[in-house]
């Protein structure tokens, strides 16, 4: 029988590995949209895809944590995503994104029908353009985060689009937004961190400036706004305008703590030091 939800986010899952600070947290773009869901009292579920690891077990674990089924993250032979981080002051350096066994992953057939079901469907970043063109000629109502990569997959069609732009104020954005929907994209809201952000309903297009916050972690800020859109938007058919402002106050509050959701913070345990020695004495070499 398949369980229907309100709202489903698909894809991407990681440990955020924050070395310099000496701890970790469980994130990915996908994973945190169902969390903050979870944590409003939605209807929500996550589909993803962890490797047999110990740092699988570490992303279930907090799955299970914000009410979220561990039943619906397939188990598969390889690596579970990790991300190695340098912070400075709330400045992100990457060392390493390794999307692991997420590469490429499309649910299977009975959690489809689980898709098919939903009120809405949110893709996280590096999503499987097959699993696009699918909810596309389905029928589906779904948004995908490309994040930075504007151009990576094919957008014609598609409901409503999420991606980071610039935040130089100097920086017209009319060109990104009229990109997209030359593309093909419906709808597209564009993050510019500090400068706020815009959302182009199909041509009429409304802004918010950002929040002036002292930002302790930025990692999930975005992920926290797309949340919100999307309860607002979508669950509450609130206005654009009104979406935006909720999505920027629930942004601002996500940078003043760290991890993509409120969660217990895991001190990094001597194996996975171990496992990715080599990448971390790399980076430091080249410091």
């Amino acid at each position: 029988m398949t369980v229907v939800s309100d709202l489903i986010a698909v894809g991407d899952n990681c440990l955020d590995v924050y070395l310099t600070k000496g701890h970790m947290a469980v994130g990915g773009n996908a994973l945190n949209v169902a969390a903050q869901w979870r944590r409003k009292g939605l209807a929500a579920r996550y589909l993803g895809v962890v490797g047999p690891d110990a740092e699988g077990a570490v992303i279930l674990d907090a799955l299970a944590g914000v009410g979220l089924d561990p039943a619906d993250v397939e188990r598969r032979p390889g690596n579970t995503a990790v991300t190695l981080i340098r912070d400075h002051h709330g400045d992100r350096r990457f060392l390493l994104e390794d999307l692991g066994v997420g590469d490429g992953w499309r649910p299977d057939a009975a959690h489809q029908a689980a898709l098919q079901a939903a009120r809405w469907v949110h893709l996280g970043t590096n999503a499987d353009p097959g699993l696009l063109r699918w909810l596309l000629e389905a029928g589906v109502g779904f948004s995908i985060d490309v994040s930075t990569r504007h151009a990576d997959l094919p957008l014609a069609g598609v409901p409503l689009v999420f991606a980071s732009g610039p935040e130089d104020p100097a920086e017209p954005i009319e060109p990104v937004l009229a990109a997209f929907r030359a593309r093909g994209a419906r709808r597209t809201v564009v993050t510019c961190g500090s400068r706020g952000a815009f959302f182009d309903d199909g041509g009429t297009v409304c802004s918010v400036a950002a929040r002036k916050i002292a930002v302790r972690d930025t990692c999930g800020a975005g992920d926290s706004f797309i949340a919100t859109f999307l309860a607002a938007l979508i669950g509450a058919h609130r206005p654009g305008p009104e979406a935006l402002q909720l999505a920027t106050l629930a942004a601002a509050e996500t940078c003043q703590h760290e991890g993509g959701f409120p969660q217990p913070l895991i001190p990094i345990p001597v194996w996975l030091l171990d496992k990715y020695a080599d990448v971390i004495g790399a980076a430091d070499g080249g410091a």
